[in-house]
């Protein structure tokens, strides 16, 4: 009987893991068909290198870091209960592999490649493995203070904050450093637009997303035992929360309609497990209006050039979805309980610290030993010839797509 439990287990986190696994196509299709056509190629070649040595680097530095375990044991040790352990590793890489995914939208179209992918090596190796430490492994004691102080420690069920959050803030401080795309602000502020190359493959990109998310948020329960159907519909709720804020707060703009779903499922991952499906139709709904309201104003205003929008879509967005499981979690709201507003801030505030820090720290230090941005006429040539000296297509001129 154990044996048949151990066995649906592995199937049922492996199926999640392929799921997430598949999400990063659509971070992909997202990215390509957001950015000018000149840098579509490197955002397909990103996604996957960046995945690549996420591997490398959680599986030999990250999940020990963060859960204290390692793979330097024979494989009849590793296949014990079916290879449970294995696959559970390769579930939360598909999550530690999101941050450089997530980031990659950001820094978009000027960001040199190697030093990219030693970021990556960095942050998927040390700095989110910590704070995933703190959150989902009870490291320095963090949680247990936080129960004893406020009756509850801090939920977190799917990683609004410990992935979400975490990567849009890295980003954040990254995209400052590399500063604007060139041609972007006039040189009296005014934003010059960059329209999307391919609004069918930003639509693909948000739709896998989507549909993989369910594997994201469905599975992080992590045995067949544990499985809600309650975290299903409250992410369903949410995306459609954020979609319906996103299209009448963006007035019909596909950008702003392909990544209002997003908005709100990223904002429902930390309390999908104990939200009201009301509770989560809210929380997706004031996440489509974050995004919508914080992209226009991080662009136009603050003439930050986050090209995707990762900060608001995942930086705030995801801080949001770990203070709204502290208040739509709570039994006042219809929630399940087991939650408390104060140890959902404090949480969120220090996963949103760490992240900043970790991001500065490493994009600062490889800005200054081996520099991270393109020269104006690599830029100007695209990404796709200058780092990989291919076009997305055969039609397509070398300078003819600024």
């Amino acid at each position: 009987m154990e044996t048949v439990q151990s066995a649906n287990d592995v199937v049922f986190i492996l199926l999640g893991a392929i799921m997430v696994l598949a999400m990063h196509a659509g971070f992909a299709f997202l990215e390509v068909g957001t950015v000018r056509s000149k840098n579509q190629v490197n955002a397909l070649v990103k996604i996957m290198v960046d995945f690549s040595v996420s591997t490398i680097a959680y599986f030999f530095i990250g999940y020990g870091i963060a859960y204290g375990v390692d793979f330097m044991h024979g494989a009849d040790v590793l296949s014990a209960k079916n290879g449970y352990e294995l696959v559970k590793f390769f579930f939360l890489l598909t999550f530690a592999a999101a941050i450089p995914a997530i980031i990659s939208g950001g820094i978009a179209e000027r960001a040199k490649f190697n030093p990219q992918i030693a970021a990556t090596f960095a942050l998927v190796g040390l700095v989110y493995p910590f704070f995933e430490g703190i959150a989902w492994n009870g490291h320095y004691g963090i949680q247990a203070w936080l129960t004893q102080q406020f009756g509850f420690a801090f939920h977190d069920f799917a990683g609004s904050v410990v992935v979400h959050a975490m990567g849009g803030w890295i980003a954040l401080g990254a995209v400052i450093m590399l500063g604007a795309r060139h041609g972007r602000y006039s040189k009296d502020g005014r934003l010059h637009a960059f329209p999307p190359s391919n609004i069918p493959f930003l639509a693909l990109g948000a739709w896998i997303l989507t549909v993989g998310w369910f594997g994201f948020n469905v599975m992080s329960a992590q045995t067949l035992n544990a499985v809600s159907g309650l975290v299903a519909l409250n992410s369903l709720m949410a995306l459609v929360g954020g979609t319906i804020a996103a299209v009448i707060l963006g007035r019909n703009d596909p950008g702003f309609v392909h990544n209002g779903p997003l908005a709100g499922l990223v904002a429902v991952c930390a309390g999908s497990d104990v939200m009201h499906p009301l509770g989560a139709l809210v929380t997706g709904g004031v996440a489509g209006v974050l995004f919508v309201w914080t992209f226009t104003l991080v662009q136009n205003r603050w003439k930050i050039d986050d090209v995707l929008g990762v900060w608001p879509l995942h930086g705030l967005c995801g801080a949001w979805g770990g203070i709204a499981a502290g208040i739509f979690g709570s039994h006042a709201l219809g929630g399940m309980g087991g939650v408390n507003i104060v140890s959902q801030l404090i949480g969120t505030a220090l996963g949103v610290a760490i992240a900043l820090a970790g991001g500065l720290v490493v994009y600062g230090v490889l800005k200054a030993v081996v520099g991270i941005r393109l020269t104006q006429e690599e830029e100007y040539m695209g990404a796709d010839l200058s780092i990989h000296k291919i076009p997305a297509t055969s039609q397509l001129s070398a300078l003819g797509d600024d």
